[in-house]
């Protein structure tokens, strides 16, 4: 989005979340398509791997690697689209699939797999879940505008209404 907007989205997600994976089919692409593309607002997107879903952490440097690469948002997509065409609910991959998914985004395979595996990422998505739970961040996903929080997995009109009133 525009770095310099004056409304900033932070989203703070795990990539194996059902509800995240929810969002990010509904209200996010909406919310992409109207400000994000069109330089309304600014979208940053924050790690917040629950400790109960085991692939939530390296998903999380997964997109951090790929980021290095400049596919951030392209592993972002990956990431929830495999595990959407397996249906609902948590879905189980692992690193396995993080490498594979890589290269069907066009990532340099050495360089993300030794990126992945070094865990190189690791304290950097620490950080994030640090943060948010300073931000009183207690699931996922959460989203604030301009530091107003939404809870959960919520349809568009809910945030094209925060958005609109924060962009007046």
């Amino acid at each position: 989005g525009n770095e310099k907007a004056k409304v900033t989205v932070v989203e703070f997600s795990d990539f194996q979340c059902p509800f995240c994976r929810s969002f990010w089919n509904g209200a996010y692409q909406d919310i992409k398509r109207e400000y994000v593309d069109t330089g309304k607002i600014k979208f940053v997107f924050r790690d917040y791997p629950l400790p109960f879903h085991s692939a939530a952490q390296k998903s999380a440097e997964a997109a951090e690697c790929a980021e290095e690469q400049g596919k951030f948002w392209e592993m972002h997509d990956k990431i929830f689209s495999e595990q959407a065409k397996q249906g609902t609910g948590t879905v189980a991959y692992g690193v396995s699939e993080l490498k594979k998914w890589s290269l069907q985004i066009g990532l340099d395979a050495t360089k993300f797999n030794q990126c992945l595996d070094s865990g190189e990422y690791k304290s950097e998505v620490e950080k994030d879940l640090a943060d948010g739970s300073s931000y009183g961040v207690s699931g996922t996903p959460t989203i604030f505008v301009n530091g107003y929080p939404i809870v959960g997995s919520q349809p568009f009109p809910v945030f094209k209404a925060l958005i609109d009133k924060q962009l007046k």
